[in-house]
């Protein structure tokens, strides 16, 4: 029952090449950043992401990115990543867009064993009628086109069907998990870490704190441990900002200055 491996490499040390990964996070909000580095160190190739975004320039998948580890990605937003752009829109990458609740469901609907459901997201698009670019040539033209999907009629509405993702791996980050994989995420950082855990055929979590059984609430479970083979402890390593912004500070001449306020205070966007 004890999960606990002693570092990131031993724990991604079986991500062979050409595999798929679920990887939670919400831009560099709870990605699993040491996890990611170490797969880096690996070498493993031609990977197929499944994440709500890419990661930025340099950080989160973003490293993988720019070192040609990605092969395919499927993801519902591609912003705030010049490398993602230039790659897609030049033919090196294939990008399978969805949106961003249907991949929600998508993850739980494959950790829960459905293999598919209908949605109205996406009828009457695109995302239904196909189409969408998944793969450019390099000038430009369309190399691979997205399949038209089933649609059908429920009490007079039309619905798409999707089908749930399975992969062979998940990469998630929790602010505390147990020796039995039990995880429990802090605030928004918790964002498709669930979703992402119950995906994986192998899932691999990064905790900030590891605790003993029994030591986690049981309302605070956020993930149970069935759904986690391995768990490493990495601390605080791993916490980005993706935009940091710094206010001016008062001028100490004003009257009141700098009562109730937090002078120089940052704004962060990523916890």
């Amino acid at each position: 029952m004890d999960k606990v491996v002693a570092t990131a490499a031993e724990a991604v040390a079986d991500i062979g090449h050409g595999a798929s990964l679920a990887v939670g996070g919400f831009g560099l909000c709870g990605i699993p950043h040491v996890l990611i580095q170490a797969l880096l160190e690996l070498g493993s190739g031609e990977l197929e992401s499944v994440s709500n975004n890419c990661g930025v320039d340099e950080a989160g998948l973003g490293m993988l990115l720019g070192a040609r580890r990605i092969r395919r990605a499927i993801g519902s937003y591609v912003g705030e990543n010049r490398e993602f752009a230039r790659q897609y829109l030049g033919g090196e990458l294939e990008l399978e867009l969805t949106p961003q609740g249907t991949l929600a469901e998508r993850l739980r609907a494959g950790g829960s064993g459905i293999p598919a459901f209908y949605t109205p997201a996406g009828v009457g698009t695109m995302i239904a009628e196909g189409g969408l670019p998944w793969r450019y040539n390099s000038d430009g033209s369309i190399a691979v086109a997205s399949p038209p999907k089933e649609t059908r009629e429920f009490n007079g509405q039309l619905y798409v069907l999707e089908e749930g993702i399975v992969t062979d791996f998940a990469l998630v980050r929790a602010a505390r998990g147990d020796r039995h994989g039990n995880l429990s995420y802090d605030a928004s950082a918790r964002n498709f870490n669930p979703l992402c855990a119950m995906a994986g055929r192998i899932t691999i979590a990064e905790v900030e704190q590891l605790v003993e059984p029994g030591e986690l609430d049981p309302e605070q479970v956020h993930t149970p441990g069935v759904f986690v083979q391995r768990v490493v402890e990495v601390g605080e390593a791993g916490k980005l900002i993706e935009k940091r912004t710094v206010r001016e500070q008062s001028d100490p001449g004003v009257a009141g200055a700098g009562q109730g306020s937090e002078q120089g205070g940052q704004q962060e966007s990523a916890g």
